[in-house]
């Protein structure tokens, strides 16, 4: 049974039911435009972490490989998952600085306020991918689902990337499962990957 973190920050409770380690399997799912046939599948072992240091960002770590003989590791992520609101003098930056002063969300009424017309909260996620690209997301938490869209991104001359992406997270049957879809250039969004992932700590 899930327990909700002592030490989760207040602005951090929507998030609650990610936070932990999560470890599983899933499947990759490509096929390239104009190929005839089914698409090409490949089995996958995923671990992935939500976690915080105390402060208002949820941290996010996936590691994966291949599942046979040979194990080839997958490209891994990090990113950072916030709700969505105005940067305020409490909030850290530029750079190292500090925030200052009070911040606006003490209690769960100021919380409430942040609450969107379905019920829900708007979100903010960045990921980096080892391979030189960047993803920014705008989505939404409600319960316990997130649905993700990205809406900017960059990547180093050379890097392999896609134009667009959307990814679902949700919780059943207290596993942990997510989908992604991903749109190549001049192609539009197709299935990528899924995975179930059980709570492990």
């Amino acid at each position: 049974m899930f327990v909700l973190p002592e030490d989760l920050p207040l602005e951090l409770t929507p998030f609650a039911f990610l936070v932990g380690k999560w470890e599983g399997t899933g499947v990759i799912s490509y096929k390239p435009d104009g190929v005839e046939g089914e698409a090409t599948e490949y089995e996958f072992r995923q671990r992935i972490e939500f976690a915080h240091d105390g402060r208002n960002v949820l941290t996010y770590i996936s590691s994966a490989e291949l599942i046979g003989e040979n194990s080839i590791p997958l490209p891994s992520e990090l990113g950072y998952w916030r709700l969505t609101r105005p940067a305020e003098s409490a909030d850290h930056g530029p750079g190292f600085l500090p925030g200052t002063g009070e911040p606006s969300i003490k209690t769960r009424e100021d919380l409430e306020k942040l609450r969107n017309n379905e019920g829900g909260f708007d979100i903010q996620v960045s990921t980096l991918h080892p391979g030189g690209v960047a993803e920014l997301y705008n989505g939404k938490i409600k319960g316990a689902r997130v649905d993700l869209a990205s809406f900017a991104g960059t990547a180093f001359e050379g890097a392999k990337y896609y134009r667009h992406s959307t990814r679902l997270y949700g919780l059943v049957e207290n596993a942990l499962l997510w989908v992604w879809e991903i749109a190549m250039p001049g192609s539009d969004l197709k299935p990528h990957a899924s995975a179930r992932l059980e709570r492990i700590a």
